[in-house]
């Protein structure tokens, strides 16, 4: 895919992207806008139509909003844009020349959703931005992408939102930044854009996710605003005032991607090659490990014993979990290191049970 920029900023100048949760009123909306033009931002956001988790709930004010962004961008000047869930959606904000459009998380996740909103922009070349899924499936962020790209739009940029989750976290949703780096990996041209009020939830830790977005290099912010977010319809918790965004903002350190200084290069490059030398010395490790669980299932295997033993599994992960913090490595990651480890010793004590060819491993 040849994808395309959307918003074309010189290198460490972020794209912004700015306003309220929900579109409420005229008078909510400019008076919005206003405080955050002088920042110049590069779009303005507003929710017309707001797909909630449970109805009864404020699902947005409808095509009247429309009329409001219209009189953001004849006033102020700044471009607009609104969430899609449906082909109405994309006519009405189309009608109503609408900037740039945003898929939301709860769109991402349907394929016929995208596939609709795909078909009603078909020859429009209107920008679009594409919010993860609501769970984390990279597949299903890219389908996304790609069913919009063969709608014949080339200008796309995706939107980190983090993820929904099952347990106590201090985010609404949580970040998995794996997984935007991962695609950012694979198609480097494309912007990505951190949504840190969808994944805080609250503003006490806006400022520290933005931070971390930029520390890995996204492109850019999208910040609920609203001038008065205590009173605000929807998401309250999570939205902050213009001026303390603009705090926000000023307060980001932007990190280079590269430098020609000498010494650091040099510095750099030595600490590199030693990271490659442990790399191989962990993967000629595992690979020794490997071997080893394949002697086991097949003396599994010859002792008719099941390969799954759970008493040893919990003993592995208590043992190893309690050295890994020792030497500064977090639970979470040896969880997902250990249980990685073990899947795929599994994987290969399954293939030593059900192969009749062992002679290599009895010799």
């Amino acid at each position: 895919m040849n994808i395309k920029a959307i918003f074309n900023k010189t290198q460490g100048e972020p794209i912004i992207i700015a306003g309220p949760c929900s579109a409420e009123s005229e008078e909510q909306v400019l008076k919005t806008a206003r405080g955050l033009a002088k920042q110049k931002i590069d779009l303005f956001r507003a929710g017309i139509w707001k797909p909630r988790t449970r109805p009864g709930s404020f699902e947005g004010v409808g095509r009247i909003g429309l009329k409001w962004l219209q009189k953001v961008k004849e006033e102020t000047g700044l471009k607009v844009t609104t969430e899609v869930a449906n082909r109405e959606h994309v006519f009405e904000a189309l009608k109503h020349d609408i900037d740039v459009l945003w898929l939301g998380a709860r769109t991402t996740v349907n394929p016929f959703s995208v596939q609709e909103i795909a078909d009603a922009i078909e020859g429009s070349n209107i920008p679009i931005m594409i919010k993860n899924p609501i769970n984390p499936d990279l597949k299903l962020w890219l389908g996304a992408i790609e069913r919009i790209y063969k709608s014949g739009i080339e200008n796309i940029a995706v939107i980190h939102r983090g993820f929904s989750h099952h347990g106590d976290s201090r985010f609404r949703n949580v970040p998995r930044w794996q997984i935007p780096i991962e695609l950012k990996r694979q198609f480097p041209q494309l912007e990505v854009i951190c949504d840190n009020s969808h994944i805080c939830g609250r503003r006490d830790i806006l400022q520290e996710v933005a931070q971390k977005a930029m520390d890995l290099d996204f492109n850019g912010l999208m910040t609920e605003t609203h001038p008065d977010p205590d009173n605000a319809w929807s998401d309250s918790a999570q939205q902050i005032t213009p001026e303390t965004f603009h705090e926000l903002v000023n307060n980001l350190v932007l990190r280079s991607t590269s430098s020609n200084n000498k010494s650091f290069i040099e510095t750099l490059e030595h600490l590199r090659s030693e990271i490659d030398e442990i790399d191989t010395e962990l993967i000629n490790t595992l690979g020794r490990r490997m071997k080893i669980a394949d002697k086991i299932g097949l003396y599994k295997k010859e002792n008719n014993i099941a390969i799954l033993q759970t008493t040893r599994w919990n003993e592995i992960l208590d043992n190893q979990i309690a050295k890994g913090k020792n030497v500064g490595l977090s639970e979470n990651f040896m969880s997902i290191i250990l249980r990685a480890i073990h899947q795929e010793s599994i994987n290969h004590q399954a293939e030593i049970m059900n192969n009749a060819e062992l002679e290599d491993l009895k010799g």
